[in-house]
């Protein structure tokens, strides 16, 4: 028992490290542009770089899981980025900026599949969910990471000096969660050992699967990136709101999310994956459509609030059913739905952005209500 507890310790570790890497450099950005002598267009393609990374090389992560075990992959990578990270500030212009960037994306990816699978491997000892918990503990490093960064910026610190003082933390952090992470179970060294990518793409009910878990992670991800990418220009524009208001409809949505995961495993464990997740959705969409219909400023908070209670456990259930997919490697199965999902985070926003044009952003905004159905839709492809 002692083993599995100081095991679930380190994968919480690498959640909270994988949740503070990138987020600590975010507040930083507006710094590296003055910097740099960047416009804000060539900042924002430098920034592309990140993700971009993932969409390239995040399915890679599968094979390397299942060569050297997900413990020892979100680890080792896990302290790569962390060194990476401070030297982001000293990129010396545009192309190394972006290139450093795209490495920290690389290793962001990678350690989102193995900590996920490790995740997993760490549940099975437990016999119970809590998967929902070390998401939780992502999202609270997130913010901390955020918050630090903002206070950082505000008071003048040196941008190498915050971004140096974080890695060390994050370094010693990973290197000590190495230690006690656990081999991979017998289930997950059995599948591990099985048919790689290529069979599986051959195998219609796994692609069917993986698919529709991928759905369900893109609709859900619309839901949540609503509130970052759209919630502030919404109450500005649409409704009027200052600067302030506008802002907490993305913090209203990350707290309760957050609660949301913290108590998530108690309820799935009672009543099943795929009730909560539909139940979750529905109640999503059902605030976010009548926060819309309402157009106060205040139902927009409310409603964002309620959305990311709703929605706060369908990743993590989607990362656990994306490692049981039947014949498929448990890291292949999270790369590659963290894959699928990461192409429709690209399309969503736009989309969104569009109608806005040509409307309003209210307008595209009822997309998101939309979304949420389909993710309630959806939930049954979390059904072990």
């Amino acid at each position: 028992m002692l083993v599995d507890r100081r095991a679930r310790g380190a994968v919480m570790a690498l959640f909270a490290v994988n949740g503070a890497t990138y987020n600590s450099l975010v507040p930083r950005f507006p710094a590296l542009r003055d910097g740099l002598g960047l416009s804000n267009a060539e900042l924002g393609t430098a920034i592309a770089a990140f993700p971009a990374a993932a969409l390239v090389f995040g399915v890679l992560a599968g094979p390397l899981i299942a060569r050297f075990g997900s413990g020892r992959v979100a680890a080792a990578v896990s302290l790569l980025g962390a060194v990476l990270l401070p030297l982001v500030a000293l990129a010396p212009g545009w192309w190394a900026l972006a290139a450093a960037l795209f490495v920290l994306g690389l290793t962001d990816a990678w350690t989102d599949a193995g900590m996920n699978a490790q995740g997993l491997v760490v549940q099975d000892r437990y016999g119970r969910s809590i998967i929902n918990g070390l998401h939780a503990t992502w999202s609270v490093a997130a913010v901390g990471a955020g918050l630090l960064g903002a206070g950082a910026a505000g008071l003048g610190v040196p941008i190498g000096w915050h971004l140096g003082a974080v890695a060390v933390v994050l370094v010693v952090t990973s290197a000590v969660a190495w230690v006690f992470t656990v081999p991979d179970s017998a289930g997950h060294v059995d599948a591990a050992a099985g048919v790689g990518m290529r069979s599986v793409l051959r195998s219609r009910p796994a692609v069917l699967g993986l698919l529709a878990i991928a759905g369900l992670m893109v609709c859900s991800g619309a839901v949540e990136d609503s509130s970052a990418s759209w919630g502030a220009v919404y109450l500005r524009d649409d409704l009027g709101a200052g600067a302030f208001v506008a802002g907490l409809p993305f913090v209203a949505f990350q707290v309760f999310m957050t609660a949301g995961r913290l108590g998530g495993d108690r309820v799935v464990d009672r009543f099943g994956a795929v009730r909560i997740a539909r139940f979750g959705a529905l109640v999503a969409a059902v605030a976010l459509a009548v926060a819309l219909l309402v157009a106060h400023p205040v139902a927009a908070v409310a409603g964002w609030a309620v959305a990311g209670l709703g929605v706060a456990t369908l990743f993590p259930l989607a990362f656990a059913a994306a490692g049981t997919v039947p014949g498929v490697r448990p890291g292949d199965g999270i790369a590659v739905v963290g894959f699928l999902a990461r192409l429709g985070f690209l399309v969503t926003p736009p989309v969104i952005g569009a109608i806005a044009d040509v409307s309003s952003v209210g307008t595209g905004l009822l997309l998101v209500p939309v979304a949420a159905l389909g993710a309630a839709v959806l939930a049954r492809s979390l059904r072990a």
